[in-house]
């Protein structure tokens, strides 16, 4: 059986890199949170038009952002078996393996405009 080649594209990222996005990702949702805490102050202090419309707004980032943060900092990427590249590379060596090692070579030669077997 062969063995196939790893292509650099097909190694995963090391899990400091990994860890790092997900702290810069959760780093960002943090500071948009605290951007909506400062923009709802200053809505409220200064007596805004259409504070119906931007403090409800503002509210829901501050308390949807921790959570998606949090979902977000957790994840991680999907095992290689569980992606569609590793479940086609699973195929692939599955197939590989059951196939017949011999193989027909079939040739055409075309001839006053339509094709025939070589046997012909």
């Amino acid at each position: 059986m062969k063995r196939r080649a790893v292509l650099i594209t097909d190694a995963e990222r090391s899990q400091d890199d990994q860890l790092r996005s997900r702290q810069i990702r959760y780093a960002s949702m943090m500071g948009l949170r605290i951007v909506c805490l400062v923009v709802a102050t200053e809505l409220v202090l200064n007596d805004a038009p259409l504070l119906w419309l931007w403090l409800p707004l503002c509210l829901a980032g501050m308390v949807l952002l921790p959570w998606m943060a949090v979902l977000i900092a957790n994840d991680r990427p999907p095992k290689k078996e569980h992606t569609l590249r590793g479940k086609l590379a699973q195929r692939h060596a599955a197939h590989e393996a059951v196939a017949p090692t011999a193989t027909t070579e079939i040739t055409a030669i075309p001839e006053g405009g339509r094709i025939v077997d070589q046997d012909e």
